[in-house]
């Protein structure tokens, strides 16, 4: 029995710890930031953990039963925190502090555990071996789960399927007490019934949890969605409203087909059309291949590169039937090869390849992963990569919402050398957008364009180099690596406007 409670010390240090990093997980995609969210959360947790291990001294009776009750509460606060938080996060005013106070409820619950345990087998092993074994079994728990978490649970599970298969594992480790205990259990069949209560309800959330997702999203997404898919990477909706087609990846809306030409005409053609004859084209992000389809229509472009993370968006733009027609097949062109790989590491190993124009059309700057593509690291990596007759255009987030976040992208890649040309254009999904043309040498707006363009011309591409001043130029500090500045800017001016 001794060693049956210690091997429960690494069932309970492994669950607690899926709890603990599903919360910060689920935060990351709801909240962005995923470095302030995991620090807060695991900082909630830990201190939960301290207060429950503080309110343990005032349990003096009945321990092994009490244990069996709180191993229950655990699997069913921890296994269905997941997929309540999805479900309230559009409906609840204020998301947070119902996602700190489950994380603080399933922290308190696991810090009462393990000096139960310990009080339960203090007359089994002398108080040194005692204690080296109890904390050995829980770091190891916690071990397992660290591993267990990103490269099983996430990718193959999700984290409302993973967080209630350990609701689920929790009460079996209350069920097997239970048994175990029965002699010292006065009330274990009241007990044993709880315990099969519970892994009905949790199989069945188990069972049924793309169905919870999918209610969640049709809360929090306007529109019918028709397809949602969690990739090792992000969550990719596509919801339809109308004859419109909307794409969110972790809950932010990405494009809207119907105003989505406006976002990527001015992103490519300011910059493509001044040059004479652009041949090699890179583009990093732009896995929808919307961009390259406005890149396709010149001529001499004879190569484009697409450097995006995740397979899974340029395998959904390449084959969807709804997609392809959006992006006229852009994707499939013979002239565009396509890269899944991290934009970051792929530029410094890069060997030296040179392009005529590079499109950069990551998303915003939301967390330090996407931070560092904003950095003066990684824009020497651009300056290095460009011709020096070439263009560089980067979208950067809106001048009127965050405008110190826009201007410090434009700060800092004038840090390494670029010429730096912003530029404004409305967009009816999001507002004033903008973006940044980058050159070695100085840039004049094209005076003619392309036939067959829906929004660009040369007068509207004139104009949008103009700022009102609630839009205009401020200095910031310059993003680094090592202080991440344009993130802290980016989450203070965006928070006013999101949960």
């Amino acid at each position: 029995m001794a060693y049956a409670l210690l091997f429960s010390v690494f069932i309970i240090s492994t669950c607690g710890l899926v709890y603990e990093l599903t919360a910060g997980a689920l935060a990351s995609y709801l909240l962005g930031d995923s470095i302030t969210q995991f620090s807060i959360i695991i900082g909630i947790y830990l201190s939960a953990m301290g207060l429950g291990s503080y309110l343990s001294k005032y349990i003096v009776k009945n321990l092994i039963p009490v244990f069996i009750k709180i191993e229950l509460l655990i699997g069913l606060v921890g296994g269905c925190s997941a997929a309540l938080l999805f479900t309230v996060f559009e409906m609840a005013v204020h998301f947070r502090p119902v996602l700190y106070s489950l994380i603080s409820v399933t922290g308190v619950l696991v810090g009462v555990e393990i000096p139960l345990i310990m009080r339960v087998l203090k007359n089994r092993f002398e108080f040194k071996d005692l204690v080296s074994k109890v904390f050995t079994f829980d770091y190891i728990g916690a071990l397992f789960a660290s591993l267990l978490f990103p490269i099983l649970l996430v990718p193959h599970l999700g984290l409302i399927r993973s967080s209630f298969m350990f609701g689920i594992i929790n009460v079996l480790v209350a069920l097997w007490a239970t048994y175990l205990f029965k002699e010292e259990t006065a009330r274990h069949k009241e007990l044993a019934s709880a315990s099969f209560i519970l892994l009905a309800l949790l199989g069945t959330g188990f069972v049924y949890s793309d169905n919870i997702l999918h209610f969640a999203e049709t809360l929090n997404y306007k529109g019918s969605i028709i397809y949602a898919r969690s990739t090792p990477y992000q969550r990719v909706v596509l919801a339809r409203e109308g004859d419109s087609l909307q794409m969110f990846i972790n809950g932010n809306l990405q494009f809207n087909s119907r105003d989505e030409y406006r976002y990527h005409e001015a992103l490519v053609h300011p910059g493509l059309q001044s040059l004479k004859m652009p041949k090699q084209v890179l583009v990093l992000g732009g896995g929808d291949g919307l961009a390259v389809r406005e890149i396709l229509k010149y001529d001499p472009v004879q190569s484009v590169t697409v450097v995006d993370l995740d397979p899974d968006i340029t395998g959904l733009f390449k084959n969807n039937e709804l997609l392809v027609k959006l992006n006229n097949n852009s994707l499939n062109s013979p002239k565009v090869n396509v890269i899944n790989a991290d934009a970051f590491v792929w530029m410094r190993d890069n060997n030296n390849k040179r392009f005529d124009f590079i499109a950069v059309d990551f998303p915003d700057p939301s967390n330090f992963s996407l931070g560092k593509l904003y950095t003066n690291t990684f824009y020497r990596l651009l300056y290095n990569a460009l011709n020096n007759n070439g263009v560089i255009v980067i979208q950067s987030t809106s001048p009127l919402v965050a405008r110190k976040s826009f201007w410090c992208v434009v700060n800092t890649l004038q840090s390494v050398g670029f010429e730096t040309t912003p530029y404004h254009a409305y967009l009816p999904s999001f507002g004033e957008w903008g973006y940044i043309i980058a050159t070695k040498k100085a840039f004049a707006v094209p005076k003619q364009f392309i036939e067959g363009l829906r929004f660009i011309t040369p007068e509207s591409a004139r104009s949008m180099t103009e700022f009102s001043p609630d839009m205009g130029y401020l200095k910031t500090e310059i993003n680094k690596l090592n202080n991440q500045a344009l993130v802290r800017y980016f989450e203070e001016e965006w928070s006013r406007y999101v949960h």
